[in-house]
């Protein structure tokens, strides 16, 4: 069994007749899978979960995710569950009802589970999910959420700069790629992978950047996370000319029509 096909059987065990449908997004929705790529999974209800099938859930992933995969290392799991009735008429800030990331495994092994949130993040999400149209389960995505308006959707990924640069020492590539692709979205409306946004941002900033974000495009298409420590003093120039670029097109988005 695949992963793909265990984490669509451990949904629907789970979660039973309130999953109205189960969506891939991100790269694994487009086709465009590296190396190092989440398995990003949308789950669409029609109720919120219980604490106890939040912690069935959360035990069913443990042993598919990551590193510590109980066959060995495998994709981490990105799994994302809303209420429709949270996110259907469109509001912000949308609801979120779980979240599974692997960067958070440590705090699920000592007991915690996800709770309901708000979260601004899920307007690129959901975007990226109707963009994708890859259902795992249930009809077309478009036939459970609405569309996001577009500015909505450049105002939730600028807003999530703070959070990104708060975790540029320790998580580079991610963060120096995701600033990337919210350039793309704040200068053109769309949503990109990681990958050609950084192509877009390369033709952008100042070559004196160029090192540092073609390490982190190099890293992405690579085996790995790859190193920065030899050019550790060019990351943060790099993210402050990425953050840069994405005020000036921001403003320009925003300019008034004379």
């Amino acid at each position: 069994m695949t992963q793909l096909e265990a984490l669509r059987s451990l949904v629907t065990g789970v979660l039973g007749d309130a999953v109205l449908g189960a969506y891939l997004h991100g790269s694994t929705g487009t086709g465009r899978r590296q190396p190092t790529s989440d398995t990003d999974v949308l789950v669409v209800t029609s109720r919120p979960m219980t604490p106890d099938e939040r912690r069935r859930l959360v035990g069913g992933i443990l042993p598919l995710s990551g590193r510590r995969a109980v066959d060995g290392p495998a994709r981490p799991v990105e799994l994302t569950v809303v209420v429709r009735d949270d996110v259907v008429p469109w509001r912000v800030p949308p609801v979120e009802d779980f979240l599974y990331g692997e960067w958070e495994r440590d705090a699920y092994e000592a007991g915690r589970l996800p709770e309901r949130r708000a979260n601004a993040d899920l307007a690129p999400l959901l975007a990226m999910t109707l963009a994708a149209d890859r259902p795992l389960v249930g009809p077309p995505p478009a036939a459970l959420l609405d569309p996001v308006p577009p500015d909505d959707l450049a105002r939730a990924v600028r807003a999530g700069i703070p959070g990104l640069l708060a975790d540029l020492d320790h998580d580079t590539r991610n963060v120096l790629l995701t600033l990337a692709r919210i350039l793309v979205t704040v200068d053109t409306g769309r949503l990109v992978a990681k990958d050609e946004a950084a192509e877009y941002a390369l033709a952008r900033l100042p070559a004196g950047n160029h090192a540092v974000l073609r390490r982190a495009l190099e890293s992405y298409r690579g085996p790995d996370d790859g190193r920065f420590d030899d050019v550790a003093a060019e990351v943060g120039p790099c993210a402050d000319a990425l953050r840069a670029a994405i005020d000036a097109a921001w403003l320009r988005r925003n300019e008034p029509v004379v």
